[in-house]
């Protein structure tokens, strides 16, 4: 219990800095992470290392940038397994030091829920989190899935071409859709649109279905997420085999 007896602190750290300790939060959290990319985007976050005493013992990172320039926002949160028993402490310390006026986790991040549901009084949830569980067989009848090319005009690189789709019906474009992978690989984020008079016909789920099939093919683990207000697509994913996962959960700091 030597831990109790000693000081903890956040002290500001380059992001570089922090990898190897994000190695360890990834590891961990086995699942696909919305916010890592954040950590690419120069100017968009800050780090802080925790310590107690004078080892290191964890780092919080905070979002300072983009939809979070006036609201700096807690968005990942570890702590070296041995000094859990001071979370709380640490937290504290973290929003000490960077000033942080909120906190937006996923609920399957196990630590960061757990200091969002004590520090911020009221919490909502922005997207329902899926992971992939069934495989499905859907073959609407009349329709073809193919890969999408530049004559199809979407808005991506010629690089992402072949991770995006097309389902025709009578040679008529009737949805697309697409894999990113701007999160931790292997984990893809498969998105989909269906022209309105092709809806509710099923296809939009078919395309998942195939997306799903391309991002396996590529050697990544599809994923997904979508609005909770949004039952449309939640039965899409649901039809074509995705399960939910968890929620993005945000929450203001307490004063």
């Amino acid at each position: 219990m030597e831990s109790f007896s000693m000081e903890l602190v956040a002290k500001a750290a380059a992001v570089e800095d922090v990898h190897p300790w994000r190695d360890l939060y990834r590891l961990e959290m086995g699942c696909q992470i919305i916010h890592d990319s954040i950590h690419c985007r120069p100017g968009w976050t800050q780090e802080y290392f925790l310590f107690a005493g004078d080892a290191k013992v964890g780092y919080g990172s905070i979002a300072i940038a983009g939809p979070w320039k006036d609201k700096p926002t807690v968005y990942e949160f570890y702590v070296a397994p041995q000094f859990r028993l001071r979370l709380f402490d640490l937290f504290s310390a973290l929003l000490t030091a960077s000033g942080a006026a909120a906190i937006e986790t996923q609920s399957n991040d196990v630590l960061l829920t757990g200091m969002l549901h004590t520090f911020a009084p009221t919490v909502m949830s922005e997207s329902i989190l899926f992971q992939d569980k069934f495989t499905t067989t859907l073959a609407p009848v009349g329709t073809v899935f193919r890969s999408a090319t530049a004559a199809d005009s979407l808005d991506v690189s010629p690089d992402q071409l072949k991770w995006h789709g097309v389902v025709e019906v009578e040679s008529k474009v009737a949805a697309t859709g697409g894999i990113l992978f701007h999160y931790n690989r292997p984990y893809g984020d498969i998105y989909m649109e269906v022209a309105e008079p092709f809806r509710r016909r099923g296809l939009g789920s078919f395309l998942v279905q195939e997306l799903k099939r391309l991002c396996y093919a590529g050697g990544n683990v599809p994923a997904a997420r979508c609005n909770p207000g949004n039952l449309a697509s939640r039965r899409t994913l649901q039809k074509a085999g995705f399960v939910p996962c968890g929620h993005i959960l945000t929450g203001s700091v307490s004063p």
